[in-house]
């Protein structure tokens, strides 16, 4: 193979995460540049790692070829070259942008460009270790509160709970994980948390941090109470990591827009993962990342293949302390939980067995559902919503609540 034709073919992905990890396993011979030191991992595995239930190495992903610790800085289109930060250039015939998200940070007073010594996302494994290192300070339990009660923050708080911090949550909106759960399950997942020993916040707004010599002391609620920290873990969401593709003059919404073939407005250049917009949609979930990848290797192989979307089916086990009544708390989401005017919705609770379902009908489909405890129906039901197709007028409502989803 001549160099002229072994430049054109060469792949090169920026981001070593979990969607770029996955593609360099489809695909022979991608370069891949991760702005990370470690090897790629399993993000959605860090609140077990950072209760210490699982050591760094348990959710490394497959190895792959990366060059760690080095960031692109920019995109030569014209040329179809990336600068790296330490000055070495590397040469595309096609560039896959796996640029992932970061966290967000709130406008709070009291941070600004820095954050204090005891603030802290947890998004990286670094983050993981920061806090872990944060946590174990000290004979007693610290103090600290989370801030958001979305997926995330609920994972976050259950696992510095596990090492033993006083845990505060503090959540905006009236329920936990609004974007996944209806009140009732809301409910049942506040009270394993309070079971725990984390103290719940709902309908609870902060404007700001104190700080003291650099480092955090307390969080103001709009109200005026303040929540004693020693640490705080700001688990407000994620953003797009745009910033590239803007710079390159790449077509941006929310994220990096792509067609049906994860490919940007420049033929040359794709996006896969968190970073992605498709069809107005930025996912930010594992699941649709992996997808995405999927598709790309079969389209750079120049095999026929389209990504049509993703219908993302959230699942989160708990784990209890070791020592202590709590068990593993299995929970399951899809689609669409809250019920709009005219819908159908159906829920079995079982107290003795800490089992609750309940599912979403509109018309003659499965809008969504939310299940605690007993998982034994989220794969027939999870299969029924993501077909979208009309359900068998013979299968009443509460046969999609069984183990076998009524088929």
């Amino acid at each position: 193979m001549t160099t002229a034709t072994a430049d054109a073919a060469r792949v090169v992905v920026v981001g070593a995460g979990m969607a770029g990890a996955r593609l360099a396993a489809r695909v022979p011979g991608v370069t891949v540049i991760g702005e990370e030191t470690h090897a790629p991992y399993n993000r959605v595995l860090l609140a077990e790692v950072l209760a210490g239930r699982y050591a760094a190495e348990v959710i490394a992903l497959p190895p792959a070829e990366v060059r760690r610790g080095v960031r692109v800085v920019r995109i030569d289109r014209a040329d179809r070259l990336v600068h790296c930060d330490d000055g070495s250039v590397v040469r595309y015939g096609r560039l896959v942008l796996a640029t992932g998200s970061n966290p967000v940070l709130p406008p709070l007073r009291g941070l600004g460009t820095t954050m204090p010594d005891g603030v802290h996302a947890f998004r990286t494994l670094d983050d993981c270790f920061a806090l872990r290192e944060a946590v174990s300070v000290g004979a007693r339990g610290v103090r600290a509160v989370v801030i958001g009660g979305g997926l995330l923050g609920v994972s976050a708080a259950r696992a510095l709970a596990a090492c033993g911090a006083q845990v505060v949550l503090a959540q905006q909106g009236e329920h936990l994980m609004e974007r996944q759960l209806d009140a009732e399950s809301a409910g049942l997942l506040r009270r394993h948390l309070e079971s725990l020993g984390v103290e719940v916040h709902t309908e609870c707004r902060v404007r700001g941090l104190r700080c003291a010599d650099g480092a955090v002391r307390a969080v103001e609620l709009a109200d005026g109470y303040e929540l004693a920290a020693e640490i705080t873990v700001l688990a407000c969401g994620v953003r797009p990591r745009t910033g590239l593709a803007q710079a390159a003059g790449l077509d941006v919404r929310r994220g990096i827009v792509v067609d049906d073939e994860l490919r940007t407005s420049d033929p040359y250049i794709h996006a896969v993962g968190d970073c992605a917009e498709h069809d107005g949609t930025v996912y930010g979930l594992a699941g649709p990342a992996l997808e995405q990848a999927d598709v790309l290797a079969q389209v750079l192989a120049g095999r026929p293949a389209r990504y049509e979307g993703t219908r993302a089916l959230t699942r989160l086990t708990l784990h209890g302390p070791a020592a202590g009544p709590a068990g593993p708390f299995d929970l399951a989401a899809f689609g669409e939980s809250r019920p709009l005017p005219g819908d159908d919705v159906v829920r079995l609770a079982d107290a003795t067995r800490g089992a609750y379902r309940s599912v979403v009908v509109r018309g003659d489909r499965l809008a969504g559902g939310v299940l605690l405890g007993d998982l034994a129906a989220v794969g027939a039901l999870a299969r029924t919503w993501e077909d979208d197709e009309p359900l068998p007028a013979e299968t009443s409502l509460l046969h999609l609540l069984t183990n076998d989803g009524g088929y």
